[in-house]
């Protein structure tokens, strides 16, 4: 097995070390040159030598591992060597196999730890003493406070925006005061907590995925499992009980501040007294629209601290595997949003109904 690079400072110890070990009777020689990275005019003679001195002691010799480079220096001398035939491109049906296959074996991966998880979590409500509080509090701080601003901002232009273009065609028929109860309700039903959401899974849960993965290149988590710590209730639980504390809180205040952003519209652009315009929002809320979107939710912030858990364990390779798996995680979060988002519309829209 040769290693490294193969030129005139080695070739003469490579060659005597090839004679002083081939045997005499025939046999079986096999050159790896998987780990040569480079070889000159001086390694291709004698590499070319000792492939012929096992030739001429009878042996049946042979060149494996060839990289691009080294062969296209073998090939400058007009050494040729038979390649393996390239593996054959799986057609359609067998790339589809495949596909179906990857999806249910990280489909099981997933729900194994989304299992390990919840009953971490249930089982650190129970049982205090299991929970690690002090990392509780201090995530509990980076997904809420520290997104109160952001979160705050957009859905409050989000608010104005909804009552300007609901207002655009209310005007039309006389009934501008309908806008109240139309932003209220969607800001709690749909836009407060979807909104809030993506902004979380964009912020919290691409950091989840980040720290876990850098944990897993740098083998924190395989010394955690020798050392006895289990993943689960020192890293996961208090990063996905935090998520699902966290979210709901940040969507009532996304639901304020977009009703908040309604209402100005109402009194500077509609001319509408600010009493009415709040009495309206109140008729129009009941208790079933802030449980929904407060349900909605919570079951965002399940499925975004997974995720980010998922993709983060899921890593191999080195630093640009951290990158990319983060990517990864923030387009799967944002995906089951969105399909979660139209699941339970239907479902509240029939129940509703």
């Amino acid at each position: 097995m040769l290693s490294g690079e193969l030129t005139a400072a080695g070739a003469a110890a490579f060659a005597a070390g090839v004679r002083k070990r081939l045997p005499t009777h025939r046999g079986h020689l096999i050159l790896d040159l998987t780990g040569l990275t480079a070889i000159d005019s001086a390694g291709t003679a004698t590499l070319v030598d000792v492939w012929r001195i096992g030739k001429s002691r009878g042996f049946a010799t042979e060149l494996v591992g060839i990289q691009p480079a080294v062969q296209a220096e073998l090939e400058q001398f007009r050494v040729t060597v038979e390649l393996p035939p390239p593996a054959a491109i799986p057609g359609f049906f067998e790339s589809l196999g495949a596909s179906a296959w990857q999806a249910v074996t990280a489909l099981g991966q997933f729900t194994v730890l989304a299992a390990d998880v919840t009953i971490g979590g249930i089982q650190s409500l129970f049982i205090p003493r299991r929970m690690r509080w002090a990392t509780y509090f201090r995530e509990a701080s980076l997904m809420g406070s520290q997104a109160f601003g952001i979160v705050g901002l957009i859905t409050f232009l989000i608010g104005l925006t909804l009552a300007f273009q609901s207002a655009y065609q209310l005007r039309q028929f006389g009934a501008a005061i309908y806008v109240a109860s139309l932003t209220a309700i969607s800001m709690v039903r749909e836009m407060g907590p979807l909104i809030t959401a993506i902004l979380v899974a964009g912020r919290s849960g691409s950091s989840i995925t980040s720290e876990v993965a850098t944990m897993k290149v740098g083998e924190e988590i395989d010394a955690m499992q020798v050392m006895g710590i289990p993943f689960v209730d020192f890293v996961a639980v208090p990063k996905v009980l935090a998520m699902v504390t966290m979210v709901p809180l940040l969507t009532m205040l996304a639901d304020l501040l977009g009703i908040l952003g309604g209402w100005i519209v109402g009194m500077v652009y509609l001319d509408i007294a600010p009493k009415p315009y709040l009495q309206k929002t109140i008729d129009a809320l009941v208790t079933k629209d802030l449980v929904t979107g407060l349900f909605k939710s919570v079951v965002f912030a399940w499925g975004i601290a997974l995720i980010g858990l998922y993709h983060g364990i899921g890593v191999r390779g080195g630093a640009q595997e951290v990158g990319k798996a983060t990517t990864a995680s923030v387009v799967s979060a944002i995906f089951f949003i969105i399909v979660a988002d139209s699941v339970f519309s239907i479902i509240f829209y029939v129940v509703m109904a």
